[in-house]
């Protein structure tokens, strides 16, 4: 979810939206244009790209205008103005005028970070906007559109949710508001593998989630079917590793309730309670002989071999192989 700084009025003079996340960023702009425009019907918008403002064009879209009318003008990737443009807005930052607010909407990093620098110092209203390349954040993404909603959902439903739509956060939203409009009460785990049940078993971390079971063949048929829908090589090893690092980390953990481990160990309590459940016939040798197997078949899909998806599928078995190791 976007993160405010404290000076968090969306008419401030200059608001700068800073990530890579499409999703964040557009909601910054249309968080912007909303206020403008409730403050007055006639809000004149001005949406550009960085190639769109040219030296000058900021003057112009500025000055002051006979109407008084309000304006807001939206810059995206800001990061790749030319020289002289960034000039024009450094100067703009130093006097903004009033009746226009200013969206800047910049990649981060290091190119054009004096633009970046400028900005900050002239006081501006900022919105973190960072891709979520963690499922963990993706998570709290969820759990944060259903309170916006004001709905509740259980923790199981929101991971259920990002294990079945994947990282996509236009769809993970998608898939938060159709719930909310369509069930009533909490919405559980159930409610979403009926509506998600394809993408669902399409997954990689029900891939995983069979194979430290030791149920192989359920495993490499969730496994074709998610290369079959596009679900990318790596997220599907990713996944693999942290099922098999779960499974060594609770075993390897002193005995206790679930809120005790989840807080030793990282992970929501009823996570703590899958894990054990997937734990039986798991030893450390096993544990050992998965991982080895993970991190060659990563290195298979990353280009260290010529069939990424023989490596997942020979990863795969291995895995439920060790799962079954202990059971005698």
């Amino acid at each position: 979810m976007a993160k405010k700084t404290a000076q968090d009025d969306p008419l401030s003079p200059v608001t700068l939206a800073v990530g890579q996340e499409d999703l964040l960023l557009d909601r910054a702009v249309r968080e912007v244009v909303a206020a403008a425009r409730a403050a007055d019907a006639d809000t004149d918008v001005r949406d550009l790209t960085s190639d769109q403002l040219q030296p000058g064009t900021l003057n112009e879209l500025t000055s002051p205008s006979l109407f008084a009318e309000r304006k807001v003008v939206v810059v995206r990737n800001a990061q790749d103005l030319s020289a002289d443009t960034i000039k024009d807005v450094k100067t703009y930052l130093g006097s903004p005028a009033e009746e226009i607010t200013l969206v800047l909407l910049h990649a981060g990093g290091a190119k054009g970070k004096g633009l970046l620098d400028a900005a900050r110092k002239a006081g501006a209203r900022e919105v973190a906007c960072p891709k979520m390349t963690k499922a963990a954040d993706r998570l709290g993404f969820v759990r944060s559109e259903f309170r916006v909603l004001g709905r509740s959902a259980s923790p199981e439903a929101c991971q259920a949710l990002v294990d079945s739509i994947g990282s996509d956060l236009r769809e993970l939203a998608s898939a938060v508001t159709q719930l909310t409009a369509d069930v009533e009460g909490t919405i559980d785990e159930a409610v979403v593998a009926r509506y998600y049940t394809g993408r669902a078993e399409a997954s990689s971390f029900t891939v995983a989630d069979r194979a430290v079971e030791g149920r192989a063949g359920e495993a490499l048929e969730a496994l074709r079917w998610s290369l079959s829908t596009g679900v990318a090589p790596v997220l599907i090893t990713s996944a693999l590793a942290q099922g098999v690092r779960a499974i060594g980390k609770l075993s390897s953990a002193r005995g206790g309730r679930p809120a005790d481990l989840a807080r030793e160990l990282g992970m929501p309590p009823w996570k703590i309670d899958r894990v054990r459940q997937q734990m039986r016939g798991w030893t450390p040798d096993g544990v050992s002989v998965a991982l080895r197997a993970v991190a060659e078949a990563d290195a298979g899909v990353k280009g260290g071999g010529d069939d990424p998806e023989y490596a997942l599928e020979k990863a795969v078995v291995t895995i439920a192989r060790a799962a079954r190791s202990g059971r005698g």
